[in-house]
């Protein structure tokens, strides 16, 4: 039944949306809703529900990395180009640490360096960073010679030049940029909230309600876990937006979480502007067993390294699916011999981070989407009248999340995605 809206034209009911996370994908769905030209502010209602903090997981925790190069293809562009925009809107330079970052894939001969102990990615013992300068480095005139027959840009200087072997560029230029997640979720959130979005923290959603034949949602229950207290919220549609934790409301989503782990390091001094993919080949002191000579062995590492604005340098390394998901982001289990590996693998090839200063050791689940034939997230509805999902971006979370939010207020508001061609991403094929 419809309503009048005073002027005698007929006014449909008002809309309770409600969406799941408060990730990068929840917040930037929410944003794109408040924004929609659908939506009426003072009569429809957009509610996001966060089990713990805005940006509490991966997107407080990740890289931060944009590129053109990055899938999958249907929303790549698009988001990158809304990254742009949002940056020129807002001050993100300023605001989220916005810009344009040179890439590249870098072959390097670590440092020798000792085990990490156990559960880290190499047995014995670790090496911390060294608080001096670097050892045994050559004039700076033959270092710059050094880097320029490896192809290094001159302006990647804060890699030991005897360490690399080899770089190459992996995108042109203007092709790869770069935010701070942290600081563009929680200012994008602040930005849907002065747009209608009610935002309440410290709500784990439980679970989905439908109507009697199942046909559509009705609202969702949830924790409050500041009162201790479940609750309860009427809606008449549902962006299901919560990263690892979608199964846990939505049973039938095939998303998992992949942990992964991550430092932030205060350099000795400015680093520039690169985002690095890094291939090192190390070597690990044995000892000696039996009175025989001193035994060594290689590993190849790959952490990848991304210099940040404000003297901050972000590493990270491989995942792992050694620990079960928690009920929340605060619980996520951090292991700290995994992160002196990551301190040690970066120093091993870089004076400013084997003399800087770890700032941060922390770990997070990236999600991902376990079923055969998926090409990506999953993007779209899922089949029950009112019900929306948005998960399963893996590693590019925070570079498609503008895309993924505007489409998900086209499904909501339109029934259909005009922005991206986002068919191959239907939940429908493989939920």
């Amino acid at each position: 039944m419809t309503a009048s809206n005073g002027n005698g034209n007929a006014q449909s009911p008002p809309r309770k949306i409600v969406v799941v996370g408060g990730g990068i994908i929840g917040v930037m769905s929410a944003y794109y809703l408040s924004r929609h030209a659908s939506f009426r502010r003072g009569i429809d209602a957009i509610t996001l529900l966060e089990a713990s903090g805005i940006a509490g997981g991966a997107s407080g925790k990740a890289g931060g990395l944009l590129a053109l190069w990055a899938y999958p293809r249907c929303l790549v562009p698009l988001s990158f180009r809304l990254h742009r925009e949002l940056a020129e809107e807002f001050g993100g330079a300023k605001r989220w640490g916005w810009r344009s970052v040179g890439c590249g894939e870098v072959e390097c001969l670590g440092r020798a360096v000792g085990g990490s102990q156990e559960g880290g990615e190499m047995e014995g013992e670790h090496v911390g960073l060294g608080k001096r300068e670097g050892q045994g480095e050559v004039s700076s005139a033959a270092a710059a010679a050094r880097l320029k027959k490896a192809g290094v840009p001159k302006d990647l200087d804060w890699l030991d030049s005897g360490a690399v072997k080899g770089y190459e560029a992996m995108a042109e230029s203007g092709a790869t940029a770069q935010v701070h997640p942290r600081k563009f979720t929680e200012a994008m959130a602040a930005y849907a909230a002065e747009g209608g979005v009610e935002i309440k923290t410290q709500a784990r959603v439980t679970g989905i309600e439908y109507s009697t034949d199942g046909s559509a949602v009705q609202g969702v229950t949830y924790v409050d876990r500041k009162a201790d207290q479940e609750m309860k919220l009427p809606a008449t549609d549902i962006v299901v937006a919560a990263g690892p934790w979608t199964q846990r409301v939505l049973p039938t989503a095939p998303i998992s979480g992949m942990r992964a782990h991550s430092v932030t390091i205060k350099p000795e001094r400015e680093v520039s502007a690169y985002a690095l993919f890094t291939q090192i080949r190390l070597t690990k002191d044995l000892g000696k067993s039996g009175g025989k000579k001193a035994r060594k062995t290689e590993q190849t590492v790959t952490p990848e390294i991304y210099a940040r604005p404000d003297d901050e340098v972000y590493a990270c390394g491989d995942g792992d699916r050694l620990v079960p998901l928690p009920s929340t982001t605060d619980d996520v289990a951090v292991d700290l011999n995994r992160c002196q590996d990551i301190v040690d693998y970066v120093g091993s090839i870089s004076a400013p981070l084997r003399n800087g200063e770890v700032t941060a050791r922390q770990a997070c689940y990236l999600p991902s989407v376990n079923a055969s034939g998926s090409g990506g997230p999953l993007v779209g509805l899922e089949g029950t009248k009112g019900l929306v999902v948005a998960a399963g971006h893996s590693c590019w979370g925070i570079q498609n999340a503008p895309a993924t939010g505007l489409v998900v207020s086209e499904f909501v508001f339109e029934g259909r995605a005009r922005s991206a061609r986002v068919e191959g991403l239907d939940p429908r094929l493989v939920m």
